[in-house]
Protein backbone atom coordinates (compact mmCIF):
# COMPACT_ATOMS: atom_id res chain seq x y z
CA UNK A 1 0.00 0.00 0.00
CA UNK A 2 0.89 3.62 -0.33
CA UNK A 3 -0.34 7.11 -0.12
CA UNK A 4 -1.20 9.35 -3.10
CA UNK A 5 -0.58 12.95 -2.94
CA UNK A 6 -1.15 15.73 -5.06
CA UNK A 7 0.43 19.51 -4.03
CA UNK A 8 -0.87 22.73 -5.62
CA UNK A 9 -1.24 20.54 -9.17
CA UNK A 10 -2.35 22.59 -11.60
CA UNK A 11 -2.93 21.68 -15.58
CA UNK A 12 -3.23 24.73 -18.34
CA UNK A 13 -4.31 23.78 -21.92
CA UNK A 14 -3.74 26.66 -23.89
CA UNK A 15 -5.72 29.46 -22.56
CA UNK A 16 -7.87 26.94 -20.38
CA UNK A 17 -6.88 25.77 -16.58
CA UNK A 18 -8.41 22.18 -16.81
CA UNK A 19 -7.23 21.86 -13.01
CA UNK A 20 -6.40 24.71 -10.74
CA UNK A 21 -4.49 24.09 -7.96
CA UNK A 22 -5.27 20.94 -6.49
CA UNK A 23 -4.33 19.69 -2.82
CA UNK A 24 -4.98 16.00 -1.99
CA UNK A 25 -3.61 13.24 0.06
CA UNK A 26 -4.85 9.92 -0.35
CA UNK A 27 -4.94 7.50 3.46
CA UNK A 28 -3.29 4.10 3.00
CA UNK A 29 -5.91 1.76 1.26
CA UNK A 30 -8.76 4.31 1.16
CA UNK A 31 -10.86 4.53 -1.63
CA UNK A 32 -10.90 7.87 -3.06
CA UNK A 33 -13.93 9.29 -5.56
CA UNK A 34 -13.26 12.08 -7.67
CA UNK A 35 -16.92 13.51 -8.31
CA UNK A 36 -17.78 16.17 -11.00
CA UNK A 37 -19.61 17.13 -13.56
CA UNK A 38 -18.21 16.33 -17.20
CA UNK A 39 -15.27 18.98 -17.77
CA UNK A 40 -14.29 19.95 -14.07
CA UNK A 41 -10.87 18.27 -14.37
CA UNK A 42 -11.03 15.29 -12.37
CA UNK A 43 -10.00 12.68 -15.46
CA UNK A 44 -7.05 15.13 -16.07
CA UNK A 45 -6.21 14.91 -12.57
CA UNK A 46 -6.24 11.37 -12.55
CA UNK A 47 -4.18 11.44 -15.66
CA UNK A 48 -1.53 13.25 -13.92
CA UNK A 49 -1.38 11.06 -10.97
CA UNK A 50 -0.68 8.12 -13.93
CA UNK A 51 1.93 10.31 -15.90
CA UNK A 52 -0.47 10.25 -18.55
CA UNK A 53 -0.21 13.88 -18.54
CA UNK A 54 2.67 16.82 -17.62
CA UNK A 55 1.37 18.88 -14.79
CA UNK A 56 1.66 22.59 -15.77
CA UNK A 57 3.03 23.20 -12.20
CA UNK A 58 3.11 21.75 -8.74
CA UNK A 59 3.64 18.59 -6.94
CA UNK A 60 2.71 14.52 -7.57
CA UNK A 61 3.97 12.35 -4.69
CA UNK A 62 3.09 8.55 -4.66
CA UNK A 63 4.33 6.65 -0.89
CA UNK A 64 6.23 9.95 -0.32
CA UNK A 65 8.38 9.95 -3.64
CA UNK A 66 8.21 12.73 -5.91
CA UNK A 67 7.40 11.14 -9.23
CA UNK A 68 7.24 14.11 -11.22
CA UNK A 69 9.41 13.38 -14.32
CA UNK A 70 8.84 9.84 -13.97
CA UNK A 71 7.22 7.49 -16.83
CA UNK A 72 3.96 5.85 -16.14
CA UNK A 73 5.30 2.26 -15.79
CA UNK A 74 8.19 3.60 -13.19
CA UNK A 75 4.92 4.93 -10.82
CA UNK A 76 4.46 1.03 -9.92
CA UNK A 77 0.86 2.32 -10.19
CA UNK A 78 -2.03 1.05 -12.78
CA UNK A 79 -4.77 2.89 -14.66
CA UNK A 80 -8.06 1.71 -15.52
CA UNK A 81 -9.58 3.41 -18.35
CA UNK A 82 -12.59 3.72 -18.98
CA UNK A 83 -13.27 2.05 -22.07
CA UNK A 84 -11.84 -1.15 -21.99
CA UNK A 85 -9.53 -1.44 -24.62
CA UNK A 86 -9.56 -5.16 -24.90
CA UNK A 87 -8.30 -6.78 -27.67
CA UNK A 88 -11.25 -8.91 -29.74
CA UNK A 89 -8.75 -11.28 -31.21
CA UNK A 90 -7.62 -12.34 -27.84
CA UNK A 91 -9.47 -14.38 -25.51
CA UNK A 92 -9.85 -13.05 -21.92
CA UNK A 93 -6.82 -15.30 -20.67
CA UNK A 94 -5.00 -13.72 -23.51
CA UNK A 95 -6.04 -10.36 -22.43
CA UNK A 96 -4.99 -10.42 -18.84
CA UNK A 97 -1.49 -12.18 -20.05
CA UNK A 98 -1.27 -9.34 -22.08
CA UNK A 99 0.34 -6.71 -19.69
CA UNK A 100 1.91 -9.32 -17.30
CA UNK A 101 4.05 -10.33 -20.37
CA UNK A 102 4.67 -6.81 -20.59
CA UNK A 103 6.11 -6.59 -17.45
CA UNK A 104 8.56 -9.35 -17.30
CA UNK A 105 8.69 -12.84 -15.51
CA UNK A 106 7.73 -12.63 -11.90
CA UNK A 107 7.25 -15.15 -9.27
CA UNK A 108 3.35 -14.14 -8.71
CA UNK A 109 2.20 -12.91 -12.53
CA UNK A 110 3.32 -15.70 -14.87
CA UNK A 111 2.26 -14.87 -17.86
CA UNK A 112 2.69 -18.64 -19.77
CA UNK A 113 0.91 -20.07 -17.06
CA UNK A 114 -2.53 -19.09 -19.12
CA UNK A 115 -1.55 -20.66 -22.14
CA UNK A 116 -0.86 -23.68 -20.17
CA UNK A 117 -4.36 -23.75 -18.62
CA UNK A 118 -6.72 -22.27 -20.51
CA UNK A 119 -9.14 -23.18 -17.92
CA UNK A 120 -7.56 -22.36 -14.70
CA UNK A 121 -8.75 -20.68 -11.86
CA UNK A 122 -5.58 -18.67 -10.98
CA UNK A 123 -3.34 -21.32 -9.75
CA UNK A 124 -1.30 -20.93 -12.67
CA UNK A 125 0.73 -18.45 -11.13
CA UNK A 126 -1.96 -15.56 -11.90
CA UNK A 127 -1.99 -12.49 -9.37
CA UNK A 128 -4.89 -12.48 -7.45
CA UNK A 129 -6.15 -9.38 -8.51
CA UNK A 130 -7.36 -11.66 -12.15
CA UNK A 131 -8.48 -14.72 -10.61
CA UNK A 132 -12.31 -13.56 -10.23
CA UNK A 133 -12.07 -12.40 -14.11
CA UNK A 134 -11.04 -16.07 -15.44
CA UNK A 135 -12.72 -18.57 -14.32
CA UNK A 136 -13.41 -21.87 -16.37
CA UNK A 137 -14.63 -21.62 -20.26
CA UNK A 138 -15.03 -17.73 -19.50
CA UNK A 139 -10.61 -18.00 -19.95
CA UNK A 140 -11.48 -18.87 -23.39
CA UNK A 141 -13.80 -16.64 -24.53
CA UNK A 142 -13.49 -13.65 -26.66
CA UNK A 143 -14.79 -9.96 -25.87
CA UNK A 144 -17.76 -9.57 -28.54
CA UNK A 145 -18.03 -6.11 -31.22
CA UNK A 146 -19.61 -3.36 -29.57
CA UNK A 147 -20.27 -5.05 -26.33
CA UNK A 148 -17.51 -2.98 -24.52
CA UNK A 149 -18.82 -2.72 -20.70
CA UNK A 150 -20.80 -6.49 -21.15
CA UNK A 151 -17.27 -7.74 -22.59
CA UNK A 152 -15.67 -6.84 -19.85
CA UNK A 153 -17.71 -8.07 -17.01
CA UNK A 154 -19.38 -11.31 -18.58
CA UNK A 155 -15.83 -13.38 -17.87
CA UNK A 156 -16.18 -11.71 -14.16
CA UNK A 157 -18.82 -13.37 -13.10
CA UNK A 158 -20.73 -16.26 -12.70
CA UNK A 159 -24.35 -14.83 -11.95
CA UNK A 160 -26.02 -13.21 -15.32
CA UNK A 161 -26.01 -9.66 -15.78
CA UNK A 162 -28.94 -8.13 -13.89
CA UNK A 163 -30.42 -5.30 -16.14
CA UNK A 164 -30.60 -1.68 -14.77
CA UNK A 165 -30.11 -0.70 -11.37
CA UNK A 166 -29.69 -4.00 -10.27
CA UNK A 167 -26.85 -4.56 -12.28
CA UNK A 168 -25.33 -1.44 -11.18
CA UNK A 169 -25.50 -1.94 -7.43
CA UNK A 170 -24.15 -5.35 -7.60
CA UNK A 171 -21.07 -3.76 -9.94
CA UNK A 172 -20.89 -1.44 -7.34
CA UNK A 173 -20.90 -4.06 -4.43
CA UNK A 174 -18.33 -6.27 -6.33
CA UNK A 175 -15.93 -3.33 -6.93
CA UNK A 176 -15.79 -2.60 -3.28
CA UNK A 177 -15.40 -6.10 -2.18
CA UNK A 178 -12.14 -6.83 -4.36
CA UNK A 179 -10.69 -3.19 -3.47
CA UNK A 180 -11.07 -4.26 0.33
CA UNK A 181 -9.53 -7.28 -0.33
CA UNK A 182 -6.55 -5.96 -2.34
CA UNK A 183 -5.89 -3.53 0.37
CA UNK A 184 -4.97 -0.82 -2.74
CA UNK A 185 -5.09 2.42 -2.03
CA UNK A 186 -7.83 3.70 -4.75
CA UNK A 187 -8.49 6.68 -6.71
CA UNK A 188 -11.38 6.58 -8.68
CA UNK A 189 -13.14 9.18 -11.21
CA UNK A 190 -17.21 9.58 -11.61
CA UNK A 191 -19.47 11.72 -12.46
CA UNK A 192 -22.07 9.38 -10.57
CA UNK A 193 -23.15 10.75 -7.31
CA UNK A 194 -24.77 7.57 -6.43
CA UNK A 195 -21.32 5.83 -7.19
CA UNK A 196 -19.24 7.81 -5.49
CA UNK A 197 -21.56 7.85 -2.08
CA UNK A 198 -21.88 4.16 -2.16
CA UNK A 199 -18.05 3.32 -3.56
CA UNK A 200 -16.27 6.05 -1.95
CA UNK A 201 -14.11 6.05 1.72
CA UNK A 202 -13.83 9.84 0.89
CA UNK A 203 -15.27 12.09 -2.06
CA UNK A 204 -13.67 15.05 -3.45
CA UNK A 205 -16.06 17.41 -4.81
CA UNK A 206 -14.91 18.79 -8.15
CA UNK A 207 -15.78 21.72 -10.34
CA UNK A 208 -13.72 24.09 -12.63
CA UNK A 209 -10.45 22.33 -11.64
CA UNK A 210 -10.89 23.00 -8.00
CA UNK A 211 -11.77 20.72 -5.04
CA UNK A 212 -14.86 21.93 -3.36
CA UNK A 213 -15.35 19.91 -0.78
CA UNK A 214 -13.18 16.96 0.56
CA UNK A 215 -14.69 14.41 3.04
CA UNK A 216 -16.80 11.29 4.10
CA UNK A 217 -19.76 10.77 1.88
CA UNK A 218 -22.28 11.59 4.26
CA UNK A 219 -20.45 14.21 5.76
CA UNK A 220 -20.41 16.17 2.23
CA UNK A 221 -24.07 14.77 2.01
CA UNK A 222 -24.87 16.68 4.89
CA UNK A 223 -22.77 19.43 5.52
CA UNK A 224 -22.06 20.86 2.07
CA UNK A 225 -19.12 23.49 1.85
CA UNK A 226 -21.04 25.64 -0.81
CA UNK A 227 -24.09 25.79 -2.74
CA UNK A 228 -22.60 23.80 -5.63
CA UNK A 229 -21.53 20.78 -3.64
CA UNK A 230 -25.31 21.13 -1.74
CA UNK A 231 -26.58 21.16 -5.75
CA UNK A 232 -24.90 18.66 -7.15
CA UNK A 233 -25.36 15.98 -4.89
CA UNK A 234 -28.92 14.46 -3.99
CA UNK A 235 -31.78 13.58 -5.71
CA UNK A 236 -33.75 15.32 -5.48
CA UNK A 237 -30.58 17.76 -4.78
CA UNK A 238 -31.05 20.29 -1.47
CA UNK A 239 -33.52 23.30 -2.04
CA UNK A 240 -33.10 27.12 -1.58
CA UNK A 241 -34.76 29.90 -0.97
CA UNK A 242 -33.87 33.43 -0.07
CA UNK A 243 -34.54 34.88 3.52
CA UNK A 244 -32.89 37.89 5.02
CA UNK A 245 -29.61 38.25 2.68
CA UNK A 246 -28.67 34.67 2.95
CA UNK A 247 -29.62 31.66 0.75
CA UNK A 248 -30.98 29.10 2.87
CA UNK A 249 -31.37 25.27 1.84
CA UNK A 250 -32.36 21.40 3.42
CA UNK A 251 -32.90 18.37 1.75
CA UNK A 252 -35.80 17.26 0.41
CA UNK A 253 -36.24 14.21 2.58
CA UNK A 254 -35.61 16.68 5.57
CA UNK A 255 -39.06 18.73 5.51
CA UNK A 256 -41.54 16.43 6.95
CA UNK A 257 -44.90 17.22 8.46
CA UNK A 258 -44.90 18.72 11.60
CA UNK A 259 -46.78 16.12 13.50
CA UNK A 260 -44.14 13.32 12.74
CA UNK A 261 -41.52 15.24 14.87
CA UNK A 262 -41.56 14.61 19.04
CA UNK A 263 -42.31 17.84 20.86
CA UNK A 264 -38.68 18.13 22.43
CA UNK A 265 -37.08 18.14 18.76
CA UNK A 266 -36.07 22.53 17.91
CA UNK A 267 -38.05 22.87 14.93
CA UNK A 268 -38.29 25.13 12.71
CA UNK A 269 -41.76 25.27 11.26
CA UNK A 270 -43.26 26.44 7.43
CA UNK A 271 -46.69 26.31 5.84
CA UNK A 272 -45.90 23.97 2.50
CA UNK A 273 -48.66 24.78 -0.15
CA UNK A 274 -48.61 21.35 -2.78
CA UNK A 275 -49.53 22.13 -6.32
CA UNK A 276 -48.82 18.30 -7.31
CA UNK A 277 -47.93 14.69 -6.46
CA UNK A 278 -45.88 12.04 -7.84
CA UNK A 279 -46.17 8.87 -6.69
CA UNK A 280 -42.92 6.71 -6.84
CA UNK A 281 -43.76 3.73 -4.45
CA UNK A 282 -41.20 4.07 -1.90
CA UNK A 283 -41.76 8.07 -1.99
CA UNK A 284 -43.81 10.66 -2.91
CA UNK A 285 -42.48 13.64 -4.39
CA UNK A 286 -44.40 16.68 -3.56
CA UNK A 287 -43.88 19.69 -5.45
CA UNK A 288 -45.05 23.89 -4.21
CA UNK A 289 -43.80 26.39 -1.98
CA UNK A 290 -43.58 27.62 0.98
CA UNK A 291 -46.71 29.77 1.22
CA UNK A 292 -45.54 32.62 3.91
CA UNK A 293 -41.22 32.72 2.99
CA UNK A 294 -41.20 32.41 -0.20
CA UNK A 295 -44.24 31.44 -2.60
CA UNK A 296 -42.85 32.01 -5.77
CA UNK A 297 -40.08 30.13 -4.83
CA UNK A 298 -40.27 26.25 -6.28
CA UNK A 299 -39.53 23.70 -3.87
CA UNK A 300 -39.45 19.25 -3.98
CA UNK A 301 -39.93 17.77 -0.64
CA UNK A 302 -39.69 13.78 -0.36
CA UNK A 303 -41.98 12.55 1.23
CA UNK A 304 -41.34 8.49 2.69
CA UNK A 305 -44.48 6.28 1.82
CA UNK A 306 -44.32 5.21 5.35
CA UNK A 307 -45.90 8.70 6.38
CA UNK A 308 -49.22 8.25 5.85
CA UNK A 309 -50.59 12.06 5.35
CA UNK A 310 -53.55 12.66 2.81
CA UNK A 311 -51.83 15.07 0.58
CA UNK A 312 -54.38 17.70 -1.78
CA UNK A 313 -52.80 19.45 -4.54
CA UNK A 314 -54.25 23.06 -3.77
CA UNK A 315 -54.03 22.75 -0.36
CA UNK A 316 -51.45 23.90 2.59
CA UNK A 317 -49.70 21.70 5.25
CA UNK A 318 -47.92 21.92 8.33
CA UNK A 319 -44.42 21.37 7.68
CA UNK A 320 -41.13 21.20 9.63
CA UNK A 321 -37.84 20.84 9.82
CA UNK A 322 -34.81 20.57 12.37
CA UNK A 323 -32.99 23.38 13.16
CA UNK A 324 -29.37 21.95 12.37
CA UNK A 325 -30.85 20.59 9.24
CA UNK A 326 -31.18 24.13 7.43
CA UNK A 327 -28.09 25.27 6.14
CA UNK A 328 -26.89 29.29 5.08
CA UNK A 329 -25.37 30.16 2.45
CA UNK A 330 -23.73 33.62 1.03
CA UNK A 331 -25.79 34.12 -2.08
CA UNK A 332 -22.85 35.86 -3.77
CA UNK A 333 -19.90 33.43 -3.02
CA UNK A 334 -22.32 30.44 -2.27
CA UNK A 335 -19.80 29.59 0.74
CA UNK A 336 -21.64 28.42 4.32
CA UNK A 337 -22.20 30.75 6.23
CA UNK A 338 -22.99 30.99 9.86
CA UNK A 339 -26.89 29.60 10.87
CA UNK A 340 -29.13 32.70 11.61
CA UNK A 341 -32.82 32.77 12.78
CA UNK A 342 -34.98 32.93 9.61
CA UNK A 343 -37.39 36.02 8.96
CA UNK A 344 -40.41 36.33 7.94
CA UNK A 345 -43.89 34.03 8.89
CA UNK A 346 -43.19 30.48 9.40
Amino acid sequence: MATVETKNIRKVFQEHTAVDGVDLQTREGEFLVLLGPSGCGKTTLLRMIAGLEQQTSGDILIGGRVVNDLPPRERKIAMVFQSYALYPHMTVASNIAFPLKRKGPSPRASATGCKRRPRCSGSSGCSSASRGSCRGRAAARRPRPGHGPRAGRLPARRAPLQPGRQAASHGRDELQQFQRRLKTTTVYVTHDQVEAMGLGDRIAVMSAGKVRQLGRPQEVYDDPADTFVAGFLGSPPMQFFENDGALVGFRAENLLPKAVYSSNEPLVSFWYRVTRVEDLGADRLLYGALRDLAPDTKMIVNLPSTIHLPITPGEAYEFACKVNDLKFFDPKTGLRISSRPLRGKA
